[in-house]
């Protein structure tokens, strides 16, 4: 059976349709899944292994049979491991059909069929007596339903079921508990993920400070967790004001309560600051004496031990409600709700009563920016590179349309002398009715009448909407909500060519023009998600590994996948490379445009894929890179913007490149399909 799918394209805008085989959203959803990442996860599988040899030996010292509820299985990993440290009987349950026979054959393959029962059920909807999925109760309960929230896939909820249901009273767990940790943080770098600061601008009669309204100043935001690789985060970027601290755990071997509540600790920090952030992680120990611990801890925590280094579990950041200025030693309470998905936190000077209601954007500028698009907004050395671009282009008659989502550059144009400015947020138009923001916004700093919002798409702009004027300069950061690849953001230029009979025949565009850039690189861990795993703890897993292939090559190999490089380190091999242009004085071409071409590899390492970024020039000499703000030093170690995610295209195979009087090269062949703007590429090596 074939199933239309429609989806609006992010390029172009239009809305397309596609005739996808009903196994379509399968294999993307293995294309992008974390299996080969977790599989890659050493630290997590040995103490695994560990915990589970020393569960089924205290079973066996009983005198009892072991019988295992693998609830979770993925490819079968922790059953098998079961089953050859002596259990009894094992019942992995899997939801996911497809990864669900990927385990019934890797079950098979290892031998273990008569030992394991691959169930494919949620664990809600098993069954347990004589005709039922179980045939008793296990007395092993085994699971990995963890993500950096610790419960924001339903962990709670599950083990509350299988206590009630499906495990006997007094079963050993493995992980037998978890523990989360926070910290107290202050940190201008991560606070500006949470709130829009003042906007200063250089104008000709003085400085103007853009500032939030109120309604904003005082959002909690959104209550969705903010998951980064926080051994990332150089210290220099932000201070520590509490030590690290337990705020709670969870016995896993016992009934588990998943209705709302809260934990609180008292604090004492240990210097003073503005406490801002609450940052959180949590560990799992694998037996009840705590001797087999598997540890999401930052690398300031635990200095002297090795980090391993995984994609699946990372680390949390929290915005407190609001800032608070606090003083060494004084006495504080910090208080963690939680739902059965999600955890939020307050801090409190004094012990007074708890609301556990889950925060809520009331402002809808939390819903209208996402964090790295407020980081972008608060970084006023790219605001000025805009301020200084705009103030070449501007006049006291400009008539100014700006397109760009959530862009702060209508103001910045109105505050440089625009005579008329008016902006269009192409995709927000059905999401969010942002011009109730905005209005709150222009009230706050006196522009009510100055800037004028025009809710229609670019196509359906009439002159009606200019007040039958030409629009003399065209503006754009460029920025869409809808873009997820650097690449979509050219939407500016299909947006630019609708509006082409309302511009005036000197019109000025800004930028002007766009590049796209690339360059190959070794990463330093980013590779595990996409490798080829073999053979996990001597359990043979190829079958995953070529499952993930065929998801890959069912669509998404040819294509490149978005990554905030700023989180993953890697060296670049060969020197960045320009490789297409985007003329935005003209209009979108009807014809495609592409280029071939080769890249040496000037240093030695492995090839593990290209990654390309846009670059947009706003005026001869200004340039805003959405990619590589510089290559730091003679061993290619990188620099990328950290509010961008950058294109990665990982390699079918990886080469090992040797320093050589006549360097290996990579040949490309990229092409922009203007009707479809979508970028297809391919790599030779």
């Amino acid at each position: 059976m074939k199933t239309f799918c429609g989806r609006a394209n992010p390029t172009t805008g239009s809305m397309e349709w596609f005739e996808e085989g009903e196994d379509y959203d399968y294999h993307q959803e293995i294309a992008r899944s974390r299996y080969a990442d977790m599989l890659h996860d050493k630290d997590r599988n040995v103490k695994y292994y560990q915990g589970i040899r020393a569960a089924v030996s205290r079973v066996k010292e009983r005198g009892e049979k072991a019988i295992v509820l693998d609830i979770g299985t993925g490819t079968g990993l922790l059953s098998m491991m079961a089953a050859s440290a002596g259990a009894d009987f094992c019942y992995a349950i899997e939801v996911f059909k497809p990864m669900a026979n990927a385990a019934v054959k890797i079950v098979e393959k290892n031998g273990f069929s008569d030992k394991i029962k691959i169930i494919n059920k949620h664990s809600t909807e098993v069954t347990v007596g004589p005709d039922g999925d179980m045939q008793c109760r296990a007395n092993i309960l085994i699971t990995e339903l963890f993500d950096t929230e610790l419960i924001g896939e339903g962990a709670l909820p599950t083990y509350e079921h299988a206590h009630k249901y499906l495990v006997q009273e007094g079963c050993e767990a493995v992980p037998h508990r978890a523990t989360v940790y926070v910290q107290l943080v202050e940190s201008r770098r991560m606070w500006s993920w949470k709130k829009l600061f003042p906007v200063h601008v250089e104008a000709e009669d003085g400085e103007k400070i853009l500032i939030p309204p109120s309604e904003m100043e005082n959002c909690p935001g959104v209550p969705s967790v903010c998951d980064i690789q926080l051994n990332q985060m150089p210290s220099s970027d932000f201070s520590t004001l509490s030590d690290v601290v337990t705020m709670f755990s969870v016995d896993f071997s016992k009934p588990v309560q998943s209705a709302s509540t809260y934990y609180r600790v008292q604090l004492e920090p240990v210097k003073s600051g503005k406490a801002q952030i609450v940052l959180s992680w949590w560990d799992i120990d694998m037996d009840p004496s705590g001797m087999i611990n598997c540890t999401m801890a930052p690398y300031w925590v635990k200095p002297t031990s090795a980090l391993q280094w995984r994609d699946h579990w990372m680390q949390c950041v929290y915005f407190l409600p609001r800032e608070e200025p606090v003083l060494q030693g004084e006495k504080l309470y910090l208080t963690a709700c939680r739902d059965e998905y999600s955890v939020w936190y307050n801090l409190q000077k004094a012990r007074a009563g708890v609301g556990v209601e889950s925060p809520v954007c009331r402002c809808r500028a939390h819903l209208l920016w996402n964090r790295p698009r407020l980081g972008e907004l608060n970084d006023q050395s790219r605001t000025r590179q805009y301020v200084q671009a705009l103030r070449k282009v501007l006049k006291t008659d400009s008539v100014c349309l700006c397109i760009s989502d959530g862009s702060l550059l209508p103001v910045l144009a109105h505050y440089l002398g625009a005579k008329q400015v008016q902006c269009m947020q192409p995709s927000r138009i059905d999401l969010l009715h942002p011009h109730e923001l905005w209005q709150a916004f222009f009230k706050a700093n006196h522009l009510e009448d100055k800037i004028k919002i025009i809710e229609a798409r670019p196509e359906l702009l009439k002159p009606s909407h200019l007040e039958d004027k030409k629009i003399s300069v065209l503006v754009g950061e460029p920025f869409f909500t809808t873009s997820l690849l650097p690449w979509h953001n050219l939407y500016f230029w299909y947006a630019r060519t609708a509006v082409s009979p309302h511009l005036a025949s000197s019109v000025t565009v800004l930028p002007q023009s766009a590049s796209l850039h690339m360059m190959i690189v070794e990463f330093q861990d980013l590779w595990r998600i996409r490798s080829p795993c073999g053979t996990c703890e001597g359990f043979d897993v190829q079958t995953m590994d070529d499952m993930i292939k065929n998801s890959l090559n069912f669509r998404e190999s040819k294509e490149a996948e978005p990554h905030p490089l700023w989180e993953y380190p890697c060296k670049s091999l060969s020197d960045p490379q320009e490789v297409l242009t985007f003329d935005f004085t003209r209009t979108v071409p009807q014809h495609c445009l592409s280029t071939e071409g080769s890249v040496k590899l000037l240093r030695k390492g492995k090839s593990h894929g290209a990654v390309l970024w846009m670059d947009y020039h706003l005026a001869a000499d200004i340039s805003i890179s959405t990619g590589l703000m510089q290559l730091s030093d003679e061993k290619g170690n990188c620099e990328w913007n950290p509010h961008c995610k950058q294109a990665v295209y990982f390699f079918s195979s990886v080469i090992e490149s040797e320093i050589q009087s006549d360097p290996t090269a990579v040949t490309y062949a990229i092409n922009f399909d203007t009707k479809t703007g979508e970028i297809a590429m391919d790599f030779k090596l």
